[in-house]
């Protein structure tokens, strides 16, 4: 068993009770939505149907909604409270979708549960990280995405809360944080699933806290646990967590602890494809009859 495997029930138990109080958590999530939003105004493309996947409560799916109020905007979460919480919000979705077809989708964005070559548009802001085969996710968000039509996400790359990794390093046997792919591997694993064009991008966002158990608060408020099959069976000791306190504390700068988030930014689009479904070869001619 990988014990870095992300456990999926997890997960969606942590998001769910993390619903209610998500939004007032989520400075982060925001702020990466935003810088991901501004880079569209660089990127003509009019989608008619827009799939937002790891929407959470909706507030980046509103934005998308706005900024194409034509488009048809399904919200797909693997977490059922995060949708609830986000239809609980209605007044915003009942204007935004008023007479259009409105979507709610409860699914892993592993296996959707959409028809191949029906979305002009895939938008994932900090979600994927929560995928076990990201390279299979690629190839399952090209096969949903029309052809020309644009993927664009954000993760968290590999130096994420690098801050916390070392704290905890050397106190159990456990993992006390998920895995975090490698921006360049990422474009390849873009590459390989048949996407064209991929840009990739990096930053370091910093956040500080008073103390080790405000981190902690703040990745509980957000619903971000370890959800990894080999984390810790239960709480951990006094001993142990006196030992994380310890190390992390002599990471203190300007009297705060910091917690260093990378971000990953990434689109690519759908190319025409090379060869038709029984394997004959397309060829393109600019010859008009």
């Amino acid at each position: 068993m990988n014990e870095f495997e992300i456990d999926k029930r997890q997960v969606r138990r942590a998001f769910s009770r993390a619903a209610r109080d998500y939004d007032a958590a989520a400075v982060l999530q925001r702020e990466v939505c935003v810088r991901m939003l501004e880079k569209l105004d660089y990127v003509k493309l009019q989608p008619a149907r827009v799939l937002d996947v790891g929407s959470g409560t909706g507030w980046g799916t509103r934005q998308l909604g706005e900024r194409y109020p034509k488009a048809e905007v399904t919200a797909l979460d693997i977490a059922i409270g995060m949708l609830q919480h986000a239809r609980g919000t209605s007044s915003w979705w009942k204007k935004l979708f008023a007479g259009k077809r409105e979507g709610y989708l409860c699914a892993d964005v592993e296996a959707l549960p959409i028809a191949s070559g029906s979305v002009d548009m895939v938008w994932s802001n900090l979600a994927l990280q929560w995928c076990n085969d990201l390279p299979a996710t690629f190839v399952e968000l090209q096969r949903v995405i029309k052809v020309d039509g644009l993927l664009m996400f954000s993760s968290f790359g590999v130096d994420t809360l690098q801050e916390l990794r070392t704290a905890f390093c050397g106190v159990d046997g456990y993992n006390h944080l998920n895995r975090f792919a490698d921006m360049h591997d990422i474009g390849d694993m873009l590459v390989a699933a048949g996407f064209a064009d991929p840009v990739m991008e990096m930053e370091r966002l910093t956040l500080t806290y008073d103390d080790v158990r405000a981190v902690m608060q703040d990745l509980k408020s957000i619903g971000a646990h370890n959800a990894t099959t080999g984390r810790a069976p239960g709480m951990m000791g006094k001993a142990a967590w006196k030992r994380v306190i310890e190390n992390y504390e002599k990471l203190r700068r300007d009297g705060r602890l910091p917690a260093t988030f990378e971000i990953v930014y990434g689109h690519a689009w759908k190319p025409a494809p090379k060869a038709s479904p029984d394997g004959q070869s397309i060829i393109k001619t600019d010859f008009k009859l």
